[in-house]
């Protein structure tokens, strides 16, 4: 499968009756209009089912045999950090550049921290070891549940909210994010932070994330995007398809999007209040310092301890380096709101 497929882009559509109803319509148009611009660019036009397992599957397991490593050297947030463009950091200061990147969210989406209308039902879609659950959790008060791919890191996450005193407000479980297991209109904050470039369906993955969103709730993606095409362009240049697909070989990546193309899914679905920013810069210092912390004797050897799914990750990160430095990978954040 092409590692720069570029959705059609669909003008949002015409109101509609009812909110429900214009979902299930931006939807299958804009899967519609995808499926016939994949058919011109690859000879694939959907992940057929064996694919798509295959790939759910290297996911969890990469993850299985990562996240104790990560969680070792890094901590809790299994994401990049926050830092101020072009800033110089000692590794002490990773760990709260993560916690940064969440309060800049947070900030970013225009979360209220109001006790009469912070959120209290959320949902973290693709939860790591829960990092993110717990820390909104004790901010907001807020009951927080989370689906993983990997059930070491649902056990994980369980884990260490019993111990942190946390298990009354927080829950994890194995689940899909393009299938998710809730009800329609449960969550008033929907979060995902860094899942989204594993979906192998993108509209579904968005249109999942608004159909457990509660009116009025706010949804938030933090992703790794490619970079918008120009009005010229239809696809991205083979070098940077080709640098793309290494990338996806390392890390069970499917196709990659633009922050574009989420805007306009996003569009598709009438959500409101859309907002995007590339927050390339910020991230810059992260990943020569996981790097760095993998060239220590504690990452090393811990590297080998893990398996060949992890080892040929920390092989590919210099690609991600490359990608950023390159212009051709963006750090996105896209928030919006769901109408009442």
């Amino acid at each position: 499968m092409s590692a720069c497929l570029r959705p059609s882009l669909l003008p949002a559509p015409p109101p509609a009756p009812t909110w429900r109803s214009s979902l299930l319509f931006g939807v299958s148009s804009f899967s519609r209009k995808l499926i016939t611009r994949a058919s011109s660019t690859t000879s694939t036009t959907t992940m057929s089912d064996a694919a798509a397992r295959e790939l759910k599957e290297g996911i969890a397991e990469f993850y299985d045999e990562s996240s104790s490593l990560w969680e070792d050297i890094w901590g809790d947030h299994m994401h990049h950090g926050f830092y101020e463009p072009d800033s110089s950091v000692s590794v002490s200061d990773h760990r709260a550049a993560q916690v940064r990147m969440i309060e800049e969210t947070l900030r970013f989406a225009g979360v209220s921290e109001d006790p009469t209308k912070r959120p209290k039902n959320v949902v973290d879609v693709g939860c790591g070891i829960g990092g993110s659950s717990r820390y909104l959790a004790k901010k907001f008060g807020a009951k927080c549940q989370g689906i993983t791919l990997s059930p070491v890191q649902a056990q994980r996450a369980n884990a260490l909210a019993a111990a942190r005193g946390l298990a009354d407000k927080v829950s994890f479980q194995v689940g899909d994010a393009l299938q998710q297991p809730f009800p329609d209109g449960q969550f008033d904050l929907v979060w995902s932070m860094e899942s989204g470039e594993h979906m192998p369906d993108k509209s579904k993955f968005v249109s999942e994330l608004a159909r457990v969103t509660a009116p009025a709730g706010t949804i938030i993606i933090v992703t790794w995007c490619h970079r918008d095409l120009a009005p010229s362009e239809e696809s991205l240049q083979p070098w940077e398809q080709e640098l793309l697909k290494k990338i996806c070989d390392a890390y069970y990546l499917p196709a990659w999007c633009s922050t574009a193309d989420y805007v306009k899914l996003l569009q598709s679905l009438s959500l409101e209040d859309i907002k995007a920013e590339d927050w390339s810069q910020n991230v810059a210092p992260f990943w020569p310092a996981v790097i760095r912390s993998a060239l220590t004797w504690k990452g090393f050897t811990s590297l080998l301890r893990t398996g060949l799914k992890t080892i040929k990750g920390a092989l590919a990160m210099p690609l991600m380096i490359e990608g950023y430095q390159k212009n051709l990978i963006k750090f996105a954040i896209i928030t919006c709101r769901k109408p009442r």
